[in-house]
């Protein structure tokens, strides 16, 4: 497990293209046979994938957790952007198909990701936050999801919003997950931009063609900082930062958040004449 640490405004404005991919993008998140996870300091959340293939990957406890195991003090929420595949919670089994969530609550001690077919395998994009209490493992498909239509199309803004983990979905202690749909045609995603001082927010970007690419920004509305990401790559923002983009074409991405609430509504408006 790596680690990324919190940085400040201050620090971010100064930064070359070089050093905000290093601070802010994780660039490799699924790896074969294995499981990535990067331990960021933004509210201790850490994100992290797993691709298994022909055999289970168990999720691991990494030594500077200080934990007896990776659920003793938190909780994480599981979402497949990859074939069928199963996670197996305390020998009990859940199905997963594409984009179907499942959160795993604290106290959890084996968790094991696998995959219908080698061919294609599932594909886990892993959030993990900080947890005082116990709530139950629970599974939501796609199908069961709260869908929210938003933005238009003379906008290039036209998405689906499915909600899992929040405050009237899947119960957690601090997590907030979900995923959004751009239409064909729309590009721009989180547009009019925002901020939330509250919680810091993880993009995983995905569903995006071959060779296509989204310019996300990041930084303080008044001092906006790019950067290009591929598909299957992730953004780190911190709760003082905007965090939109616009793509070269229509793709999705999951958000997830951690911090002082639940509330999805909990975010400061920045109107477009105050981006600079």
């Amino acid at each position: 497990m790596t680690q990324r640490f919190a940085i400040s405004p201050r620090e971010t404005a100064g930064m070359n293209t070089t050093e905000l991919r290093e601070n802010f993008l994780i660039e490799r998140l699924f790896v074969a046979d294995d499981i990535t996870l990067v331990y960021t300091h933004y509210d201790r959340m850490i994100v992290g994938g797993a691709v298994p293939t022909d055999k289970p990957l168990v999720l691991p406890n990494p030594a500077n957790l200080k934990a007896d195991y990776f659920l003793e003090r938190r909780e994480l929420g599981i979402l497949n952007v990859g074939g069928a595949g199963q996670v197996t919670v305390d020998g009990t089994t859940y199905e997963l198909g594409n984009q179907d969530c499942l959160y795993v609550g604290k106290g959890a001690q084996d968790v094991q990701f696998l995959s219908a077919s080698a061919d294609e395998p599932a594909r886990y994009y892993l959030l993990s936050a900080p947890a005082h209490a116990e709530h139950p493992t629970t599974l939501k498909t796609q199908a069961e999801a709260t869908p929210v239509e938003m933005g238009a199309v003379e906008t290039a803004n036209q998405r689906t919003i499915y909600k899992y983990i929040y405050a009237e979905g899947i119960q957690s202690c601090q997590l907030v997950m979900g995923l959004t749909q751009l239409k064909t045609g729309s590009v721009w995603n989180t547009m009019p931009s925002h901020t939330h001082d509250r919680r810091m927010e993880a993009y995983l970007y995905f569903n995006l063609p071959a060779g296509q690419r989204v310019l996300h920004l990041m930084g303080e509305p008044s001092e906006t900082r790019p950067l290009w990401v591929s598909n299957e790559q992730a953004i780190l923002s911190p709760p003082w930062s905007i965090h939109t983009g616009c793509g070269s074409s229509n793709y999705a991405f999951i958000w997830g958040m951690a911090g002082e609430n639940r509330e999805y509504t909990d975010m400061d408006a920045v109107a477009l004449d105050q981006l600079r």
